[in-house]
């Protein structure tokens, strides 16, 4: 083999990783926040779990990149461990797609229609429309389908180029005595592990034998070791990406490795067994690309189907060799799940939704027991706070490495609400800490409002319960109708505030009230407010994140217009609601 035939094959190579990136990356943008309702599914069952494993491995043409998304996911403490068995299995079937899309090459026909299924019949057309749809394409969409395609093209130039440097190889003596140690099965399993591993790519170690399979010199009994090989070698990347993560996450690469493992070992044993007795006629038979495709989905499905039943065991088999550790109590996203933007976005906004939960948690408590004070209040609202700061510091710094990233337009959107919002839920569980303060000087100066003055209270704070609980819900399901009611009452709530007010300067007129019972309620007053712009705040950030359907600009422009007929009515049901 000469030097420039080397060439050709690494630079075919590169050529061929390089596209199957391109293209992997570009689809799961086009699939974008899509991937979350993939991953809810996937914790049914394990049928389900399969299913999905190999939609999104098809979707994003890498089992490789669904495996280590899962370490990422469980280190996270966002995923169950038991809810990967399945995943990882249907990946294994999804990546089998790849090798038959590289099976047209081998094609050989002089029907016309045939012809055109040839990689360099269609490819060229394909990288055409794709930089048609990247030059001329607004929609970031058609540009993801436009970078898809050429990744494609792409791939199959280097899958060319990888057939054309192994063509002289055909005549070769040596080549073809090398092919035909391939037949020992350890030597054959060890060098599809070895080159899987060094490339990180089972789709490419699979690309590069059928490029050799054209040759003519490879045969079916050199094949088959190396494709079983070829699945334990796939494994290297998650062994890998489980450096450095919770022992939980690395019982994903041990469920991974041992499914290959068991399968490649039972299969082996099976294979040459029958072998033996039988005497198979094709093992001596040369193997062409579609041969090595069918080889390949007749052991991925088969392992699958003779393991997806002992799913438990394999999990036992992780446990028994990493020890589980004790569960975080809030758990963050990993960075590995960094490389997975949509995946990662996604599981932020479901932080988020907990952040949101617990700072609801804190306003409802204080309101609740704003004259009942104790310290176990005191201290646990005290947790909360904590534990919103940490949410709103880590979420934070997470998305903002998105920045400059190339995102679907609604991934982009959502990094944008949350990034709006997180501070406004972090500040909410900061009045809801100083309303305890309030609550511990009204107990220990024990403070005695007026009946009036705590009828009000009720009221408001009834009102403070009820934008709280409306906006909470309004972000979680990103429901537009009800973030439309926020500022009505937002503004009820400004304005009773400012009646309370005066009407407690009318109390201390009369001698009813005193001038500390007045510290103490303006400290009340001041948070509710807060508490409610906040919510107002996160309204808007929620309607904006859905201008395809409302303009947010025109909403807040002619919010407050005498004729916005729509504010007019919420905002005199909830004055009626609430105004004593």
């Amino acid at each position: 083999m000469s030097i420039f035939s080397i060439f050709t094959l690494l630079g075919g190579l590169a050529f061929f990783i390089y596209g199957m990136n391109q293209m992997s990356h570009s689809l799961e943008r086009i699939a974008g926040n899509k991937m979350e309702q993939f991953i809810k599914k996937m914790t049914k069952n394990r049928l389900s779990g399969l299913i999905m494993g190999c939609i999104i491995t098809v979707a994003i043409q890498s089992s490789s990149a669904v495996t280590v998304m899962l370490v990422g996911l469980v280190n996270s403490g966002l995923m169950n461990i038991g809810n990967t068995v399945a995943v990882i299995m249907g990946s294994n079937i999804g990546t089998t797609i790849t090798a038959w899309l590289m099976s047209l090459v081998g094609i050989s026909s002089d029907n016309v229609v045939i012809k055109m299924l040839k990689p360099e019949s269609f490819s060229p057309l394909l990288a055409f429309i794709g930089i048609g749809l990247i030059m001329l394409s607004k929609q970031p969409k058609k540009k993801d389908i436009g970078n898809s395609f050429i990744g494609f093209a792409i791939l199959m130039y280097g899958m060319l180029m990888m057939s054309s440097s192994v063509a002289p190889l055909a005549e070769s003596p040596s080549f073809s005595g090398l092919l035909v140690s391939f037949k020992n099965p350890i030597l054959g399993v060890l060098t599809g592990l070895v080159v899987t591993a060094i490339i990180q790519s089972s789709a490419a170690s699979v690309g590069m034998l059928q490029a050799i399979s054209m040759t003519g010199s490879l045969s079916y009994g050199a094949a088959i070791p190396i494709i079983m090989g070829q699945n334990i070698g796939t494994c290297a990347t998650a062994i890998l990406s489980s450096i450095g993560v919770s022992k939980n996450a690395k019982k994903v690469a041990v469920i991974h490795l041992s499914f290959n493992l068991i399968g490649t070992l039972f299969f082996m044993a099976l294979y040459f067994g029958l072998h033996i007795i039988f005497d198979f006629g094709f093992v001596d038979k040369p193997i062409n690309p579609m041969g090595i495709a069918l080889c390949h989905s007749i052991f991925n499905i088969a392992t699958t189907v003779l393991l997806l039943p002992f799913s438990d065991q394999l999990i036992m088999i992780a446990s028994k060799t990493i020890k589980t550790e004790p569960e975080r109590k809030i758990a963050f996203l990993d960075d590995r799940l960094f490389e997975r933007p949509s995946v990662a976005i996604a599981e932020c906004e479901k932080l988020s939704y907990e952040m949101a939960d617990l700072s609801k948690t804190s306003v409802d408590e204080i309101v609740n027991k704003l004259f009942g004070y104790s310290v176990e209040l005191d201290e646990h609202i005290a947790e909360l706070e904590k534990m919103v700061d940490k949410y709103e510091d880590r979420l934070g710094s997470y998305l903002m490495r998105f920045s400059g990233k190339e995102l679907s337009v609604g991934d982009s959107r959502t990094v944008s609400k949350i990034l709006h919002i997180i501070g406004d839920f972090e500040r909410i569980s900061d009045h809801a800490l100083n309303l305890t303060e309030s609550a511990r000087e009204i107990s220990e100066k024990r403070v005695v409002m007026s009946d009036s003055a705590m009828k009000e209270l009720d009221k408001l704070g009834k009102a403070v319960e009820e934008i709280v609980q409306k906006t909470i819900g309004a972000y979680i399901s990103s429901d537009v109708t009800i973030a439309m009611e926020i500022e009505p009452l937002e503004q009820v709530i400004d304005l009773y505030t400012e009646v309370i007010r005066q009407n407690h300067v009318g109390r201390l007129q009369k001698g009813e009230c005193t001038i500390e019972r007045g510290f103490v309620l303006a400290d009340i007053l001041n948070n509710y407010e807060r508490i409610s712009d906040h919510c107002s705040n996160i309204a808007i950030a929620v309607i904006e994140a859905d201008s395809d359907v409302y303009d947010p600009h025109e909403y807040i422009s002619k919010l407050r217009e005498k004729d916005n007929l729509q504010f007019e009515k919420m905002y005199n049901i909830f004055r009626q609601k609430y105004m004593i």
